[in-house]
């Protein structure tokens, strides 16, 4: 599957047929991606602060909605900590991504349970893959610190490691490592 495949498939499920928003989000996508980043899957759904319906592109790296050319609405895969869809009468089905970035909600949702099976698939794989960080050898001499942050960004970088942790995304030992480092 490429960036063109996975657009026109979530705007053919939005019902959305006009070619200039097509072309329009694909070159979004295609502006916004990483090298080494690939699509997973698409469907449709609205946020709550718009009308029309948008497309919501998962990638091997993030979430991104897509409206009306508008720029790329992001949530980074390493950062989704739980993805729960519930129904409404008037929103349909409703996804709720929860990341460390803040929760987001999508309503109306084109087959959002299976949309959020493979979001909490890809998450874990996210998350894993920044886990498996190639470990400095135990010949090497310590990378030196990293400079002093400020108490409020350290605070910050401190919730979101107790976050990660109490999502289960990194174990007691992981979460021990990172808040050493962090505090030096």
């Amino acid at each position: 599957m490429d960036w063109t495949d996975l657009i026109d498939a979530a705007f053919d499920v939005a019902g959305n047929s006009n070619s200039d928003t097509r072309a329009a989000a694909l070159r979004t996508v295609e502006a916004n991606v990483a090298p080494d980043e690939r699509p997973v899957a698409s469907t449709a759904g609205r946020h709550p602060d718009h009308f029309r319906k948008g497309v919501l592109v998962l990638t091997t790296h993030r979430l991104l909605f897509l409206k009306d050319g508008k720029p790329p609405v992001p949530v980074p895969l390493s950062a989704v900590t739980d993805a729960t869809v519930s129904r409404s009468r008037l929103n349909g089905e409703v996804l709720l991504v929860v990341a460390l970035t803040g929760s987001h909600r999508f309503e109306d949702v084109v087959k959002a349970e299976v949309f959020a099976e493979q979001l909490k698939a890809a998450a874990r794989l996210a998350r894993t893959a920044a886990q498996e960080l190639p470990a400095t050898p135990a010949a090497a001499p310590a990378a030196p610190a990293a400079p002093a942050a400020s108490g409020a960004e350290l605070l910050d970088q401190l919730e979101r490691l107790a976050a990660l942790h109490t999502a289960g995304a990194l174990t007691a030992e992981e979460f021990s490592r990172a808040k050493q480092r962090l505090i030096g």
